[in-house]
């Protein structure tokens, strides 16, 4: 976790050109691929109507729903585990790990153990963690960390990715790199060469959850590659970690999802693969099935019934690919395996505003995430409600000690309190702008304003404000009939 801010992060990634192209290439495409998919259904908005309903019916009786789950999946042959935090999650997936006698276990893309940050506690235990989907095996390669949530290695092109793989798989001794080209078709079947043996030699798997079925007990993954299917079919052992807002009610329920989360993520009719397994049967699949549930601060943010709007994200990354502040920025910025607006809300309820409140700021509040959010999530509101949180917060500092903001504030309620103040100062800032002022625009403020103008254009103040104009042009006589127009509507030819 940095300890430099998301303006400090994003500023900086500002000036990565190669990445900017790479990320707005990207988000251009999936961007028009989801509007199109989502414009063919005549009732995509009754779907969407229909998966926040679901979304908050599911948060309003979660308890509930966990326990039942827990009840199916038990009696379907699968062990369940709850997991108070990330430290508890991981020891819990390291240790059922380690009772399987294993050095190695392949993973299927999941954002929840990023958050709980798994990889590197089985790298210490001596298990060598392998990344099966191809962008997260990039990412791993390159010892990298993701940038989106669908496509985590968007900020790469395919001659990087070429230039990776030429350096991180010489162990590939059939393979000549010397020809190898950036076509993309040849650079994934190079990785599907080298996860192959990984998959044969491996007893034990570990995903994520897209869906759990309360009802059935079933747990769900979709995705675009096949590599999660082969995680449910060859290793002895399957380990699922699911944050516990993935739950659904009934298995008919799925309908719902399945149509909204391929159209807004993908752009695609229907996922390649679904992949739903329950419990264990014999001669089928893995024999022993492990579910931990993840609170890791759900619960905290499903007291807040603004909040909880948080918990319904299906995570299709639709808001990443609108937002004009992730085009910019890239990924990276966000420090957090959640990006873009989603992640601006999520991480830091997560983590705590303390410590990562500055997300609330990587938004313009234009609305466009909303618009596009499959399950119709509020992220505006969120986000202002955690920077009142955020500016609360630095109000308790030391006595004497006032945050940027509430002196900001202040400042501004001394100079509105007196039209006399108010004319005074912009009397002087125009004199003072003289100093600083170019061909009409300013281009730096001074001191600690100047982050202001780091990126923006801000305009000279004008000889005279508005104020001065309207009093200059006030002369005796005209005032009258401007007041006499005002009786019957301001219309010179009314007929009445």
């Amino acid at each position: 976790m940095s300890e430099t801010t998301f303006p400090e992060r994003a500023h900086q990634a500002l000036h990565d050109t190669q990445m900017r192209r790479n990320v707005k290439k990207a988000t251009t495409t999936i961007r028009e691929r989801t509007a199109r998919m989502a414009g063919e259904l005549p009732d995509w908005e009754a779907l969407r109507d229909a998966g926040s309903a679901l979304k908050a019916h599911t948060m309003a009786y979660l308890d509930e729903y966990l326990l039942e789950l827990e009840e199916r999946v038990q009696a379907a042959g699968g062990q369940v585990h709850w997991a108070r935090d990330a430290e508890e999650a991981r020891r819990i997936v390291v240790g059922l790990t380690r009772e399987h006698e294993t050095d190695r276990a392949i993973k299927i893309k999941s954002m929840t153990t990023d958050e709980v940050e798994l990889n590197p506690a089985l790298s210490e235990a001596g298990i060598e963690p392998v990344e099966t989907d191809l962008a997260d095996m990039i990412v791993q390669l390159g010892g990298d960390r993701p940038s989106h949530i669908l496509v985590p290695a968007i900020h790469r092109n395919r001659a990087e990715i070429r230039e990776l793989f030429v350096r991180e798989m010489r162990d590939m001794k059939d393979l000549s790199f010397e020809t190898l080209s950036d076509d993309p078709p040849e650079l994934t079947a190079t990785a599907r060469r080298y996860l192959r043996s990984r998959f044969l030699d491996t007893r034990v798997a570990i995903s994520g959850a897209n869906f759990a079925v309360a009802e059935t007990g079933s747990v769900s993954v979709v995705e675009s590659e096949g590599n999660g299917r082969m995680c449910l079919t060859v290793p002895d052992v399957m380990i699922s970690l699911m944050g516990i807002e993935k739950l659904i009610p009934r298995w008919q329920d799925l309908e719902v999802f399945l149509q909204l989360l391929p159209r807004a993520s993908t752009g695609e009719r229907m996922n390649p693969y679904t992949s739903l397994w329950t419990g264990v049967h014999e001669g089928d699949g893995p024999q022993t099935f492990h579910l931990v549930l993840l609170d890791n601060g759900r619960s905290r943010i499903l007291a807040d019934e603004q909040k909880r709007q948080t918990l319904h994200c299906i995570r299709c990354s639709r808001c990443l690919n609108v937002c004009p502040v992730y085009e910019r920025t890239g990924g990276h910025a966000y420090d957090s395996m959640y990006q873009g607006p989603i992640g601006a809300i999520l991480t830091p309820q997560l983590r705590g505003v303390e410590q990562a409140g500055t997300l609330a700021e990587a938004s313009t509040l234009c609305g466009a995430c909303q618009e596009a959010c499959p399950v119709k999530i509020d992220i505006p509101s969120i986000l202002v409600q955690l920077r009142g949180e955020k500016v609360a917060q630095q109000r308790r500092r030391p006595a004497g000690r006032l945050a940027p903001e509430s002196l900001a504030m202040q400042t501004a309620r001394w100079m509105f309190e007196r039209s006399e103040r108010l004319h005074g100062l912009q009397r002087l800032a125009r004199q003072g702008q003289k100093l600083i002022a170019r061909e009409g625009r300013i281009d730096r403020l001074p001191g600690a304003l100047g982050g202001w103008t780091r990126t923006r254009d801000m305009p000279a103040l004008p000889e005279q404000s508005f104020r001065e104009w309207w009093a200059a042009r006030q002369q005796p006589g005209q005032a009258g009939a401007q007041r006499g127009r005002g009786n019957h509507g301001g219309s010179d030819d009314s007929t009445g």
